[in-house]
């Protein structure tokens, strides 16, 4: 009986990680960095805004990347791609250097990707997620710390201009496509061409209210409205 008492003990722990874990860890991240404010967060400059629509010019930055593929789950792709970079920042690197977190979280979706090249080339991919975290600033491509994980990439991210629609609320699926929606609609209105595919950015741990979320949907363009 106290065989079956301890098993039964130990699958409910799993179970309670498993579902719980990630909340853990964003908990200990905001223990050790403090107000999610005070992380350090990619630099652009407003260019225009019209109420929760932006277009901004990001200066150049370094991310942490991973694909997770063959995962059609929002969810469960970020809840992966988290992890995997959460590890690599947390010593999971051949220096076994602690990173800094920054926000926000990043990801978008790989099946969606064009190649912008010429001549143009059309690659068969596994429909998945792209996640990404952006590294500290004290980092440069060729001195941040090399992931132990072979699925973790380091790359730069160039200057770029982005239309941004901010948001609060959930983390789904569903309101990525609502939002989305909105912003096309809006730069359709303002005749602004679309560069890219659809991005995500989450800013806040998921113990945060829904309400006091940070959340935005952002698109590559060619331009911004006249003022």
């Amino acid at each position: 009986m106290q065989l079956s008492s301890r098993r039964s003990q130990k699958m409910h722990l799993s179970g309670f990680f498993k579902r719980y874990g990630q909340v853990l860890v964003f908990l200990s991240i905001t223990q050790l960095a403090g107000h999610a404010m005070a992380l350090e967060k990619p630099e652009y400059k407003i260019l225009y805004q019209e109420g929760k629509l932006e277009y901004r010019l990001y200066q150049p930055y370094i991310v942490a990347e991973t694909e997770v593929v063959g995962e059609q789950s929002y969810k469960a792709a970020s809840n992966e791609g988290f992890m995997r970079l959460f590890r690599y920042i947390s010593g999971g690197n051949i220096d076994q250097a602690s990173i800094a977190m920054t926000a926000p979280v990043q990801r978008h979706r790989v099946s969606e990707e064009v190649a912008m090249t010429a001549p143009v080339q059309h690659l068969p991919t596994a429909q998945g997620w792209k996640v990404a975290f952006m590294l500290p600033s004290q980092y440069a491509l060729d001195d941040a710390p090399v992931p132990l994980d072979p699925r973790v990439v380091i790359r730069p991210m160039p200057e770029r201009l982005m239309a941004v629609l901010r948001y609060s609320g959930r983390w789904t699926e569903k309101n990525l496509a609502k939002y989305e929606g909105r912003l096309r609609e809006r730069l359709q209105e303002h005749g602004i061409a679309v560069q890219g595919v659809i991005e995500s950015a989450a800013y806040n741990p998921p113990f945060t209210p829904p309400f006091m979320r940070r959340n935005e949907v952002m698109l590559k363009v060619q331009g911004y409205p006249a003022e």
